[in-house]
C-alpha cells in the first residue's frame, strides 16, 4: 500500500506548507487577525505504516487482493500452458499439412497469442484499479477518522512520521499511531457487527 503512504505524505505536507506560509508571510493588519496560527496550536503525528499494518480493514483487503491476484495469475498460466500445448501439436503435425492448413495454423495461433497477451494487460489493469479503490478508502477512512479525532482532542494538525516523509523528529509523547489504530479497528468491527445484523435481519425476511 505504498501509494497511500504517498497520498497521506503530500496532504500533511500541503498542510504543513500552509501553516508555515501562515506563520512567515510577514506583518498582518487588524483585518488579518483571523489567518494567524492559534496560540495554544496542538500537533500530533502517526507512523502511516505502523497504522496500516495494524489496521484491520487494510489487512483483510491486503488479503483479498492477494488471493485473487493468485486465481488470475493461475488463470493466466493454464491459459498460457493451453496455448504453448496447441502451438507444440502444431510443430509434430507441421509435415502433414498443406500449406494453406499450415498458415491458417499459424493464424489462428497468432491471434490466440495476442488475446492472451491483451487478456493478461486487463488483468494487471483490474489489479491497479482494484488496488488504487482500495488506497482511495482507505485514505478517506484515515483522514476522516482524524478529523472526529482532532476535534475530541483538540488538535489542529495531524503529521506522517516515517523513513519516507520530511518530518525529521518528533516527540515521541505526539505520536497517536496506536490510538488511531484501536479507534479505526472499533469502527471497522461496528461496521463489519451491523452488516452482520442486516445479513440475519434479510434472511429472517425470507
Amino acid at each position: 500500500m505504498k501509494n497511500l503512504s504517498l497520498i497521506l505524505n503530500v496532504v500533511l505536507l500541503v498542510a504543513v506548507a500552509a501553516l508555515f506560509y501562515l506563520h512567515f508571510a510577514g506583518p498582518k493588519s487588524k483585518n488579518d487577525a483571523s489567518l494567524e496560527l492559534p496560540k495554544d496550536l496542538k500537533i500530533a503525528y502517526i507512523n502511516s505504516d505502523s497504522v496500516l499494518q495494524n489496521y484491520d480493514y487494510f489487512k483483510v483487503n491486503k488479503d483479498r487482493l492477494e488471493s485473487k491476484g493468485k486465481k488470475l495469475d493461475q488463470d493466466l498460466q493454464n491459459r498460457a500452458q493451453s496455448l504453448q500445448g496447441e502451438f507444440e501439436q502444431y510443430q509434430r503435425s507441421a509435415s502433414t499439412l498443406t500449406q494453406g492448413q499450415a498458415r491458417a495454423v499459424e493464424e489462428d495461433l497468432s491471434k490466440k497469442r495476442q488475446n492472451l497477451e491483451m487478456y493478461q494487460q486487463s488483468l494487471s489493469q483490474e489489479m491497479l484499479a482494484d488496488q488504487e479503490k482500495v488506497n482511495l478508502e482507505i485514505y478517506r477512512r484515515v483522514t476522516e477518522f482524524l478529523k472526529q479525532y482532532g476535534q475530541q482532542n483538540g488538535l489542529q494538525v495531524v503529521l506522517k512520521y516515517n523513513p519516507q516523509s520530511d518530518l525529521l523528529f518528533a516527540n515521541s509523547a505526539m505520536d497517536i499511531s496506536k490510538e488511531v489504530s484501536a479507534g479505526l479497528n472499533d469502527s471497522f468491527k461496528l461496521e463489519q457487527a451491523g452488516g452482520m445484523k442486516k445479513d440475519s435481519t434479510a434472511t429472517k425476511k425470507k
